[in-house]
């Protein structure tokens, strides 16, 4: 700094900076808060500690602006962009058979559900959009499956469209912070639940939204890193069932929520609020800090379940199938 000496700025907890002599005859600044002041000496509150200073040794003196307010910190589970969310959402369920395309990942899997036999196009496929949709054409008739790609919602998924691709299923993907939760708080939450490491026939006859799962069905089910298997019994009847499961990375640790599935005969219960809580249990003393699902934008009722456990919208998502 030049040196410049203004007194009259020098006023207890204003931020200043002093530029003093040292008794080696060098200067050096104290940047801080001015926490005393009198006629002998001033006192700056400094990152590294108080720095006191004679007035003899002020060289220069001036109030100084704050420092400028760095950004705060997205939480976790809103910091991800739609794709890196969706590539760490594919994590959880990974197909039987994956080719990559670029940046783009070509999935089957027998047919069990759209997310194991779509197309997920998310960054460069390192060809021209022609020859990508060629290549995921040519990649699901050689498994005698529709070609289908999924997107965020924008500008590929217009494109799609306007090349007469049909959209399916628009899907809402929400995310909300994972509590942290006590032992207590967890043993509350998963009592009287089974928690199973792979799902029994029981559970997959729980799992009745996707129909019969089938060999490989079940390597879906199985193919997150570190899963669990929840359901609700009474009587050896399974009322309800949901799955779990974590991924490590993406920057921090993520629990995905699916295959969250009540009985027709049990519904409007509460049965699924209690599965949602478990999972979110569960989660957290594994140390997850995120979590995420992906519903139909259609399911009102679902998205309104969510919600009540602090999830909120993070982006939504295309199925889009070629046209014949």
């Amino acid at each position: 700094m030049r040196h410049v000496l203004r007194p009259e700025e020098l006023v207890v907890g204003r931020r200043v900076v002093v530029r003093h002599r040292l008794p080696d005859g060098s200067a050096s600044d104290a940047l801080g808060e001015l926490v005393a002041a009198d006629g002998e000496r001033l006192v700056v509150a400094t990152r590294r500690g108080p720095v006191a200073v004679a007035r003899a040794d002020v060289l220069a003196a001036k109030a100084v602006p704050p420092p400028p307010e760095r950004p705060q910190r997205e939480p976790l589970h809103r910091a991800l962009s739609a794709g890196e969310l969706q590539r760490t959402a594919a994590e959880h369920w990974r197909p039987v058979e994956r080719e990559d395309l670029g940046e783009w990942q070509l999935r089957a899997a027998g047919g069990f559900t759209g997310r194991a036999n779509s197309a997920l196009a998310v960054g460069d496929p390192g060809c021209d959009l022609g020859t990508a949709l060629q290549r995921v054409r040519d990649f699901y008739a050689a498994r005698d499956l529709e070609a289908v790609v999924a997107a965020p919602t924008g500008a590929l998924t217009s494109e799609l469209e306007r090349r007469g691709w049909a959209v399916r299923t628009p899907t809402r993907v929400m995310t909300a912070p994972v509590p942290a939760t006590g032992e207590a708080e967890v043993r509350s939450a998963l009592a009287g639940l089974r928690l199973d490491d792979e799902p029994d026939d029981a559970w997959l006859a729980g799992y009745q939204g996707r129909g019969p799962v089938g060999p490989a069905g079940r390597k879906v089910l199985l193919s997150a890193d570190e899963r669990v298997f929840a359901s609700l019994r009474e009587d050896g009847e399974v009322l309800a069932v949901a799955r779990g499961s974590l991924s490590r990375g993406a920057g921090g640790t993520w629990l995905g929520l699916s295959a969250v599935e009540t009985s027709p005969a049990h519904r409007r219960q509460g049965l699924g609020a209690r599965m949602t809580r478990a999972l979110l249990a569960w989660g957290a003393q594994r140390g997850a800090t995120a979590a995420f699902l992906q519903v139909a934008v259609a399911n009102d009722a679902a998205r309104r379940l969510y919600e009540g456990h602090g999830f909120t919208q993070h982006h939504e998502y295309r199925y889009l199938v070629a046209p014949a």
